[in-house]
């Protein structure tokens, strides 16, 4: 047998909510709250009132006052990133997993953000590059940074964070040898240098835009500053309503949130082919 035998190390049967731990207290299909465990706590709805008892699982159902049925759920890190307090607009996980998976952040990594505003994709950041990786947050405005911070002394203990408050645009980012650059700000294409002399050859930089118009002026940046393999897409989320016989897309989704534009910066320009410059010219297979 390859790996760790099972025998010896029994897999636990039920995992204890402790003290301040975050669960969710679920009641489909419209009860669905994040909330910080205490011993003797309670919560109020519609459908009752909720105590918490001296132990509490997840997994455990807990009834009402009024009898109704909830479960205490383990939270996903989607739900506790969109749970923050915020000032401003937070990036959605739709857009969030594509950034993170495109440039295979993971434990260890070194990377930066700049526009961080209330801190929910500081906090995703901060779990993906582990203890062992380096966060790097800029922002430029104090009432921004305050409120980022007390969103993830909530969320944990995350030492691997670096706060910064500076004007990145003209004091620069101060640190090098960084493996990704999350840009979401007003205009990304400001800091294309900025983040070039902070990034590794090869590495990634990444930026949010909500506009068209933005992204051009981003991606013409990031072309005469020597960056390469750019590419631009929009993620949309539909979720379906699934009911026996009749299951179709329901009526709202997570549309358009933000363009995401990837790039990589190269040790020299390398110049398309002029015949791909064409408009409407794509690659195709010959014709058999």
């Amino acid at each position: 047998m390859i790996g760790p035998d099972p025998a010896a190390s029994p897999a636990p049967t039920r995992r204890r909510v402790s003290p301040g731990d975050p669960f969710i207290l679920s009641c489909p299909p419209k009860h669905h709250h994040l909330l910080y465990y205490s011993a003797g706590g309670s919560f109020g709805t519609n459908l009752g009132q909720v105590v918490f008892p001296e132990e509490l699982y997840y997994g455990q159902t807990v009834a009402s006052s009024l009898g109704r049925p909830f479960q205490v759920l383990l939270p996903s890190l989607a739900e506790r990133q969109m749970k923050v307090r915020r000032r401003t607009t937070i990036i959605y996980p739709k857009d969030a997993g594509y950034m993170l998976l495109q440039t295979g952040v993971r434990e260890g990594s070194r990377v930066l953000e700049c526009g961080g505003g209330s801190g929910a994709f500081t906090f995703l950041l901060a779990c993906a590059v582990g203890t062992k990786g380096e966060v790097h947050s800029f922002e430029r405005r104090s009432e921004h940074l305050e409120q980022a911070q007390s969103n993830l002394r909530r969320l944990g203990e995350f030492p691997q964070i670096v706060w910064h408050l500076s004007d990145t645009e003209r004091e620069g980012f101060g640190v090098e040898g960084m493996e990704a650059a999350f840009i979401d700000v007003p205009e990304p294409w400001t800091l294309v240098q900025p983040a070039r002399a902070a990034l590794l050859p090869g590495a990634f930089w990444v930026s949010l835009s909500p506009t068209v118009n933005q992204v051009e002026r981003t991606v013409l940046a990031l072309e005469a500053a020597g960056f390469t393999a750019m590419r631009t897409v929009e993620i949309l989320e539909r979720e379906l309503l699934v009911r026996e016989g009749k299951t179709r897309p329901k009526e709202m989704g997570i549309t358009h949130t933000a363009y995401i534009t990837t790039a990589r910066p190269a040790d020299r320009p390398v110049a398309a082919p002029a015949e791909a410059l064409e408009e409407g010219a794509e690659d195709h297979e010959p014709a058999e």
